[in-house]
């Protein structure tokens, strides 16, 4: 049973929370239990590193997201032995695109690097069961611990960070030669260090409601339209709506969307939920009535909005540095994936003595990342920039492209970043060397 932390400031694992006067020690420090803080406190405990995990609210917890994983995202939890055929889970064969009147179902490929199924569940659960099998693997678990900023030396390098902790807001310090940055977009443990995001890039928005619908909770596929518009304005929406099954007799329902660009502003995602649900079909009982949760909304940081990723001794993961697709707006996936490369080249660096040899380590995380997603994150922000914040994704679901098995396949590897390296088939071909075309940004 998870039980909440005492008054005290102990964890849930019942360990000491320490003070301002004896601070608890780690080797690393987690900010943040989310998936991106939960998966980087896994692969690093697997490791043998002593990990300590703080986590300013508690489990179970409610998480503005579409609750939906992408093959990569499977993967992730396969790579930190999640079991994924416990109670929960809801399996997906890939994603059904709808617009213009016009509908196709697209399977997620078969390919050797991952799954050939996605997976959902809701961030209630999700979040709750990745920090269980975090302080499982042996990471300390502290809940009710705000942090409030990074802890440097004269030299302006991270030994820690300060917080506060419990219903009083006690003061606290917790000690660490380095610290993982995984507390969400507005981090403040990044800005302590003067990591700030990069105003010209946009940060989109997405708004979730769940509803009982027992004609949709067993789909088996993500449903998402792409023809929405904006009722004030009749302009497209700069984003796309969805429906994605739970499988517990409830689908999460909202819409994410980017800036519009004409105007810079956010959009209305209210109303442009109330204008699109009445076009769903009666009988799938998406009104009123059927609603089990308030429309909550959160923000997107997109396209490695804050950088570097690494800066004297902080790592930041997720949210924190902007890591969400601009193509899809996922970022579960990413979130994970940067985890576990942090927790790696955590580990190697602390089999180094302290010093330059650790330092150098340290600094092939960047690089890493660079690798993985820098090419796709500048086009995805061009993309968004002079389409899909202008046009939404109606364009690119043009007729023409539906009808077209070719181009979709291409269409959906692109939006999820799903494909195998090397190139096993014509499709990863083509988007490799599109990828290669693109100048490396700097970081």
């Amino acid at each position: 049973m998870i039980t909440k932390s005492d008054e005290s400031g102990a964890g849930r694992d019942g360990g000491p929370g320490g003070s301002e006067g004896a601070a608890e020690e780690a080797q690393v420090i987690v900010v943040g239990a989310g998936p991106a803080g939960s998966a980087a406190a896994v692969h690093l405990a697997h490791a043998g590193v002593d990990v300590l995990l703080l986590e300013k609210g508690d489990f179970p917890r409610e998480k503005v997201c579409g609750d939906g994983l992408t093959p990569r995202g499977v993967l992730q939890l396969i790579r930190m032995g999640i079991d994924i055929d416990a109670p929960g889970w809801m399996r997906n064969k890939g994603m059904r695109w709808v617009c213009g009147g016009h509908q196709v179902e697209l399977d997620w490929p078969r390919l050797g690097a991952h799954p050939d199924f996605g997976l959902t569940r809701s961030r209630h659960d999700f979040d709750d069961l990745l920090a269980t099998h975090a302080r499982d693997a042996g990471a300390r678990l502290r809940t009710h611990v705000k942090v409030t900023g990074p802890l440097t030396d004269r030299a302006g390098r991270v030994v820690g960070v300060a917080a506060v902790r419990g219903p009083d807001a006690e003061p606290v310090r917790y000690r660490a030669p380095l610290v993982v940055a995984a507390d969400g977009a507005s981090s403040r443990t990044g800005l302590g260090l003067g990591l700030v995001r990069d105003e010209k890039r946009p940060v989109a928005a997405a708004a979730r409601r769940y509803y009982r619908s027992e004609a949709r909770t067993h789909d088996p596929y993500l449903e998402l339209w792409a023809d929405l518009r904006c009722p004030r304005t009749g302009l497209d929406l700069p984003g796309y709506g969805w429906v994605f099954p739970l499988g517990d007799g409830r689908v999460n329902v909202g819409l994410g969307a980017l800036p519009q660009q004409r105007r810079r502003r956010p959009v209305d995602l209210r109303a442009a939920l109330e204008h699109w649900l009445p076009r769903l079909p009666e009988e799938w009982g998406l009104r009123e009535e059927n609603a089990e949760s308030p429309l909550r909304s959160a923000p997107l940081p997109m396209g490695l909005n804050r950088r570097p990723q690494y800066r004297r001794g902080l790592l930041l993961v997720g949210d924190s540095a902007g890591m969400v697709s601009p193509w899809s707006g996922e970022g579960i996936a990413q979130a994970m994936e940067a985890a576990e490369v942090a927790a790696d080249t955590i580990a190697l660096a602390l089999a180094r003595p302290a010093g330059p040899r650790r330092e150098h380590a340290l600094q092939q995380y960047p690089v890493e990342i660079q690798r993985r997603w820098a090419r796709y994150f500048r086009l995805g922000n061009v993309a968004g920039d002079l389409l899909f914040s202008r046009f939404g994704y109606r364009p690119v679901l043009h007729p023409r492209v539906m009808a077209s098995p070719q181009l979709l396949s291409l269409l959906a590897r692109l939006l999820t970043h799903v494909g195998d390296e090397p190139a096993q088939d014509r499709i990863d071909a083509v988007l490799h060397g599109l990828m290669r075309l693109v100048p490396v940004p700097r970081r």
